[in-house]
């Protein structure tokens, strides 16, 4: 079999075969393809397209040419959920331990933020104490105990997906459907969960910037999911405003705490349980309908706060910060930023936004850049809502004056005002099973 063969079919718009896929991934994860080829085939990708069959077969040969987590050692029905990424975003520390109190395993490794998404592993590690890094023996021993566990990622899984993602950035090749569902599904394949709920966002805070997009996508990673023997469902969401009210890590924390003690932002809530009831329905063959009373009982009866505390002081953490927030970190400088006029918020960039959070010092532009776990924003207004001229729209937190001016002069790039309300979109724009 040549690479250059493989071309010449996909430039002219053929359907690629298993074995070709297999030979390709094979080939390149190691090292036996050069760079250039790599780029020609996943331009031509990108120019006439791959049709599911395809997709699932690069999926699976990404997922194995790596560690393929095995999670036998695990007593009971494993499960996983995955966002596409956006700001605000701290469903997985709500979801975890709702559906971990619901009887379900949740080992799951999460990444670290970059750019102006935020990473779940930078969210917990907020928490003094908190341990990302377990052995497997840990790591199994504590959701067989405890129900739950959140680490950092670990080994060498999918690769391939590593080296073609780097590539795809560097020759405008990222934005095709098929090789983003592929891309993030590799990695749920590999990391060896049987149910996987996803989050597909769309709006100006996510790579899918409309709705057809993200459903299109949804439906793709679903469909590779199930011909890949997994359990899946999506939920389309919007991420046309920041999700929640607190961007920042311990500003997060914070904010997931308070859902699983009944308080906080109503659209995240019912997200988080939207997301619940998908996984609970998956797993034990119940009506979404039940599952999700299922799901809301175990929240609004304190189960699935006591688990997070439980969880969090299982990988060392201190939990005292969940109910008591003050015990965080503070920030050393702070700033209100107030509507400059009257009306409506008709519009809050999110992108830029997230990219104000980063700039405060809670986000990293290079995977080496540090994080501060306090900066961050509180929002008091989003999109849609009256403001009267003065009034405060957000906190601003940093950790000197030289990041907070910075981050302050990018939010309020984010903001649009107007005298007519704009119409208010749904949280939830869809759902794919």
């Amino acid at each position: 079999m040549r690479m250059l063969d493989i071309l010449e079919k996909k430039k002219r718009g053929g359907q690629l075969s298993k074995d070709e896929i297999a030979f390709f991934v094979r080939e390149y994860t190691a090292g036996s393809i050069p760079d250039y080829q790599a780029s020609a085939l996943l331009m031509a990708i990108c120019l006439k397209g791959m049709n599911e069959e395809e997709a699932v077969a690069l999926t699976d040969c990404m997922a194995h040419s790596g560690d393929m987590l095995d999670l036998s050692a695990i007593d009971g029905i494993t499960a996983d959920k995955h966002s596409t990424g956006g700001v605000g975003d701290k469903t997985t520390l709500i979801v975890a331990p709702i559906c971990a109190s619901c009887g379900l395993k949740i080992a799951k490794m999460s990444g670290r933020g970059l750019g102006h998404t935020g990473g779940t592993v930078d969210k917990l590690e907020s928490i003094p104490g908190y341990r990302t890094a377990l052995s497997n023996e840990e790591f199994f021993a504590q959701v067989n105990r405890v129900g739950v566990s959140i680490i950092g990622q670990t080994g060498d899984l999918a690769p391939a997906d590593k080296l073609l993602y780097a590539l795809r950035d560097a020759t405008a090749t990222v934005d095709n459907i098929a090789l983003i569902a592929s891309s993030i599904m590799s990695k749920k394949l590999a990391a060896g969960a049987q149910n996987i709920a996803l989050d597909v966002k769309c709006g100006s805070g996510a790579f899918m910037q409309n709705k057809e997009d993200a459903e299109a996508l949804a439906k793709l990673m679903v469909k590779i999911g199930k011909s890949c023997g997994r359990n899946t469902a999506a939920v389309i969401t919007d991420m046309d405003t920041p999700l929640g009210t607190h961007i920042g890590n311990a500003l997060e924390v914070t904010e997931a705490a308070a859902i699983l003690q009944n308080r906080g932002d109503a659209q995240l809530r019912e997200l988080c349980l939207t997301l619940s009831a998908h996984l609970l329905s998956m797993s034990y063959g119940s009506s979404y309908d039940d599952a999700y009373k299922q799901a809301e009982t175990t929240l609004t009866s304190g189960k699935a706060f006591l688990k997070i505390q439980e969880w969090v002081e299982a990988q060392g953490g201190d939990a005292h910060v969940l109910s008591e927030s003050e015990c965080f970190r503070k920030a050393a400088v702070h700033s209100t930023v107030t509507a400059q006029t009257g009306g409506y918020l008709t519009h809050m960039d999110t992108h830029k936004v997230g990219e104000s959070a980063s700039l405060l010092g809670a986000g990293r532009a290079v995977k080496t850049d540090s994080i501060d776990p306090a900066a961050g924003i509180v929002l008091y207004k989003k999109t849609g809502d009256a403001v009267r001229k003065g009034e405060p729209i957000a906190e601003l937190f940093a950790s000197s004056d030289e990041k907070l001016q910075a981050g302050k002069a990018r939010f309020l790039e984010a903001l649009t005002f107007g005298e007519a309300a704009p119409k208010k979109r749904p949280l939830i724009l869809g759902t794919v099973v």
